[in-house]
């Protein structure tokens, strides 16, 4: 089995990182939801040496993630964990950082109802939640090609599509979070980041 790569990691991997290196600026264990390929999962660890990660994602993608972490061989990566947003139970019990690149538009709104009553669960005090990807602002699009991407989503599956801020920041109001960074990102991306009181 050769590993998994999406250019699209390559792509936005740098501009992520100037961005994590700020939010996830204390040590602390990191839950990636979603790590795909697995790119993310040693990229980001390999310069944020003070984070404990723990990549996740549906166990079909497990294996191609752990030739990854096994290639990279990093002290600060775990193997990757199986993880249903919508189980009750997840397999870490608190961490002090959550991850997600790319997810929310392509799960269903219940499975992102999900995660964040998940992250609910599993986020220390003081802890951060930075979710990356397209957003829509107001219940519009920002971009052309974020109209284009999302009725390519949803001719693929009428369940996902792109999904609207507001919307998102209600789900994670509901579990005490409170939204702390909004930045832009190249390709019509932004990362979201809400944070738990201390």
């Amino acid at each position: 089995m050769s590993k998994p790569y999406a250019e699209s990691c390559d792509q936005n991997r740098e501009p992520i990182l100037q961005v994590l290196v700020e939010l996830f600026d204390r040590p602390g264990r990191v839950l990636e939801i979603g790590s795909g390929t697995g790119q993310h999962a040693v990229f980001f660890p390999r310069h944020l040496a003070q984070l404990d990660w723990q990549p996740s994602d549906v166990p079909e993608a497990l294996a191609g993630i752990r030739l990854w972490i096994e290639e990279a061989g990093l002290p600060n990566v775990r193997m990757p964990v199986a993880l249903d947003v919508s189980a009750p139970d997840w397999p870490v019990v608190q961490v002090e950082y959550v991850f997600s690149a790319n997810t929310a538009h392509i799960m269903h709104w219940p499975a992102v109802e999900a995660m964040f009553a998940g992250i609910g669960r599993v986020l220390a005090p003081g802890g951060r939640f930075a979710l990356y990807g397209p957003f829509n602002r107001e219940g519009c699009y920002t971009s052309e090609s974020n109209a284009r991407f999302d009725t390519w989503l949803r001719g693929r599956d009428p369940g996902s599509g792109v999904r609207d801020l507001e919307a998102l920041d209600a789900l994670a109001t509901a579990q005490g979070l409170t939204l702390e960074a909004d930045v832009a990102m190249p390709a019509n991306n932004a990362i979201l980041c809400w944070c738990r009181g201390a």
